[in-house]
């Protein structure tokens, strides 16, 4: 067997463990994100071509020792990013059917945001969905837009804010977004290799350049946010925005991450090689 592999952000050392848990990596899907639950269980995303592949669970949900607890999602057409709500349904952002689907624990449909297979009502071909504390919602938006969406906790549409470009407020691919325990929005500007940070109203605060292709962007401890980049490597910034430390825990960067506040480990969702890694703090 192998040595492990150990890497460090800041003070905090971790070991890697990969390819984790029960999934099936043979089939059409490719993971595309990881989520966690509060009570720990990761629910995992594969990514699929409806013309193509033969019909499969879109989420798969692994116990905290990795076992496969269920499957579901199959109605899923193109799922790019998703995010567990804290009361326990799940946000799957069908990207290609311009749809944020609403599924209980369990992966019975809700509901939605955005008219399915209607593009620019008002999502064309959105990235992810985040949370903030007081229950709005932000949809990064995302392919062919290039704005954040806001909606109350009950989906009513709120301002939001973008359009295409490279100064304050404009976007080239926001492919991520998390929202602070202080209300700021954190955007991942993928295509123009920065982050930009937004009061809960939108006004523009600040841009961090320190990053390459931002993928994924994941609130951390204290009030600062890890970010996976194209480099690609795994960073962790203070809630100033200043970097606390660096790593490379995976082959070719991670597509999606997961920090599961009750353990502390980290997940990282990587299309190719087509596996999830986690981060065991140590």
């Amino acid at each position: 067997m192998a040595e492990p592999l150990y890497v460090a952000l800041g003070a905090q050392r971790y070991r890697i463990e990969r390819p984790w848990g029960d999934l099936p990596l043979n089939g059409p899907g490719r993971i595309s994100d990881v989520a966690c639950d509060g009570a720990g269980r990761v629910y995992v995303q594969f990514r699929q071509d409806p013309y193509v592949d033969a019909p499969a669970p879109g989420i798969v949900v692994l116990s905290p020792e990795g076992k496969r607890l269920a499957a579901w999602g199959e109605s899923i057409q193109d799922g790019h990013m998703f995010t567990v709500h804290p009361d326990g349904r799940v946000f799957v952002v069908d990207r290609d059917a311009h749809e944020v689907v609403i599924f209980s624990a369990e992966g019975e449909r809700l509901g939605g945001l955005g008219a399915r297979h209607r593009p620019g009502e008002p999502f064309n071909a959105p990235c992810d969905v985040a949370f903030a504390p007081n229950g709005e919602i932000y949809v990064a938006d995302g392919y062919a837009n290039a704005r954040i969406h806001r909606f109350a906790p009950d989906g009513t549409p709120m301002p939001g804010w973008g359009r295409p470009g490279r100064g304050p407020g404009e976007f080239c691919t926001p492919h991520s977004v998390w929202v602070l325990e202080d209300g700021r929005v954190v955007v991942c500007d993928r295509d123009n290799s920065r982050l930009q940070v937004f009061t809960a109203e939108g006004r523009h605060l600040t841009d961090i350049t320190d990053t390459h292709k931002p993928m994924d962007v994941h609130g951390g401890p204290d009030g600062g946010f890890y970010v996976t980049d194209q480099v690609p490597r795994l960073s962790l910034f203070d809630g100033a925005g200043r970097l606390v430390g660096r790593c490379r825990p995976v082959l070719n960067g991670a597509h999606g991450m997961w920090r599961d506040s009750r353990s502390g480990v980290i997940y990282q969702s990587e299309q190719n090689p087509n596996r999830l890694t986690r981060l065991v703090p140590i």
